[in-house]
């Protein structure tokens, strides 16, 4: 029996087993501290917030860039960005002053000024930009209520002006009035348009209209093509009366030019003369079917038949 007998004073732990059991201890809690240490470590990045929360709370928001730390278990750290954010406000309609309906498309610009404040009045981005877009709403609506439709599609018009000017004024008057930490930078819209079911009818309204303005621009034309052709025939008629007229004065000129010269070519010889003459008149009066009966002592015989002493 004693053979069985197991001495457990031999198994008990040397020193040199118990230095290294404590050794690992200690780095085990070392380990387990660094971890915890560097988990609730952050870093704050150029452009944004980290909002610190202790049980929901928010105890302090870090903009400065560089690692900071928050308290293990009981804090919690969340993101917000500095830069500016755009809102794509849903299409509305609106009535205009001369009770006309439009559709107006736009968008905002906008960034957070205080995240505490912010936080705390909005909770979050989302609700932030619902509370935004229905400002801008009521704004446009407030705005474009004062003015005819015609003002709003043209741009040119002075009287949209600072229109959208004056709705970042006022949109930024009411989100500071209520403490909201947010500010629009800028409003724009993006599409005017006309509610479906009257887009077809002034469709219609602007095709006639604007059939009738060029029926009035071809009546016009016309009009102008009509008085041109006039003048111009009458002043061509006034210029070929006046060169018929210079011509006439011309040909008055070469004729009598001309009667002088033969009444002075004539006259050097009467003789030649009146042959010249009874020879013009046989040109006249004698052809290939002309029978003519003279006496034999007439001047024309004679000379028909040869005699010219």
């Amino acid at each position: 029996m004693s053979d069985k007998i197991i001495d457990f004073s031999e198994r008990k732990p040397t020193d040199e087993w118990k230095k290294y059991t404590k050794l690992g201890i200690i780095f085990v809690v070392l380990l387990s501290l660094l971890m915890i240490l560097l988990s609730n470590l952050f870093i704050v990045q150029q452009g944004e917030f980290k909002v610190v929360r202790q049980f929901g709370e928010v105890v302090r928001v870090e903009q400065e860039p560089g690692l900071k730390f928050k308290i293990p278990f009981i804090q919690s750290v969340s993101t917000l960005t500095k830069k500016q954010m755009i809102l794509d406000v849903e299409p509305t309609e609106i009535n205009t002053r001369d009770k006309k309906r439009i559709l107006i498309d736009n968008y905002a610009v906008w960034r957070i000024d205080d995240p505490q404040q912010m936080i705390s009045s909005a909770q979050t981005i989302d609700r932030a930009e619902t509370i935004m877009m229905n400002f801008i709403y009521s704004v446009i609506r407030a705005e474009l209520g004062q003015l005819d439709f015609d003002q709003i599609i043209n741009e040119e018009d002075s009287s949209r002006g600072s229109f959208n000017d004056r709705i970042l004024n006022r949109v930024n008057e009411l989100l500071e009035r209520d403490n909201y930490g947010i500010s629009v930078t800028d409003v724009r819209m993006k599409r005017t348009d006309l509610p479906e079911e009257n887009e077809q009818a002034v469709y219609r309204r602007m095709i006639s209209e604007r059939n009738s303005i060029a029926q009035d621009y071809l009546s016009q034309g016309d009009a102008e093509a009509n008085r041109i052709r006039a003048n111009t025939d009458r002043e061509v008629k006034e210029i070929v009366a006046k060169a018929n007229a210079d011509a006439n004065e011309i040909i008055g000129q070469g004729e009598a030019g001309a009667a002088q010269i033969y009444n002075q070519s004539f006259g050097r010889d009467v003789e030649f003369y009146n042959l010249y003459r009874t020879l013009l008149s046989y040109e006249k009066t004698i052809d290939d079917q002309t029978v003519i009966v003279l006496p034999a002592d007439s001047p024309y015989a004679r000379i028909l038949m040869g005699y010219t002493d």
